[in-house]
């Protein structure tokens, strides 16, 4: 595929996508600790999705570094952290959180985590995620399933990493304090509030979908 054909198929994607027409955007124009990015910030969007679910749309800088992950796009893929990525999370006031990363070729990986790092599911499917890649930007879209959040989530952050070695890069929506020595992107504390009323439709914070069942206590 020539270069122009690439970029008309990003630009195409990208409208179909309609980005910033969302109910909740964000910028993250951050590093880890609080300096000032020195690229287009990355992009993140949130609205609720016709099957009830969560759409999620990210648009970001693409840096190419590090290679491509070695699995199939629309995959979940282990590890995927060490890769480009773009990653929200959704945590309840229990440190019950839903964990959601992209990689610009289309891998994704989910994960439940009850507790801090506790993870107790991970690799969770995905019906909706597609991604494409238009000379140094990417852009995409996911559905994220009603049933994948804990309840009464109130709190957000999202992060973005590049790079390799000593020049990975880690960018955060809502930083750490620079007493901090190395990123974390588990330091839940630090997450501010987020109103899912927005984006999800019908939201009942007290309800608890199955996948959550066995993990919450009354």
């Amino acid at each position: 595929m020539t270069n122009g054909a690439v970029m008309l198929r990003f630009w195409m994607f990208l409208a179909a996508i309609q980005f910033g027409t969302t109910r909740l955007n964000f910028a993250i124009r951050t590093t880890w600790n609080g300096d000032c990015v020195k690229h287009e910030p990355v992009k993140i969007s949130l609205a609720p999705s016709s099957d009830g679910g969560l759409l999620i749309k990210v648009l970001a800088p693409f840096f190419n570094s590090p290679a491509k992950p070695n699995g199939p796009a629309g995959q979940p893929f282990p590890g995927l952290w060490d890769y480009e990525v773009i990653e929200a999370f959704f945590l309840n006031d229990k440190d019950q959180y839903l964990e959601v990363e992209f990689c610009p070729y289309g891998q994704h990986l989910l994960l439940m985590l009850n507790g801090q790092r506790k993870m107790v599911k991970d690799q969770l499917p995905l019906t909706t995620f597609n991604a494409t890649i238009g000379g140094d930007r990417w852009a995409g879209e996911a559905i994220l399933p009603r049933s994948y959040f804990p309840p009464n989530v109130t709190r957000f952050n999202a992060y973005a990493i590049h790079g390799e070695g000593s020049d990975r890069v880690y960018e955060s929506l809502y930083p750490v304090p620079w007493s901090q020595s190395e990123p974390d992107f588990h330091l839940l504390g630090y997450f501010q509030q987020i109103d899912m009323t927005q984006i999800l439709n019908n939201y009942d914070s007290k309800h608890v979908s199955e996948e959550w069942r066995p993990f919450v206590t009354n």
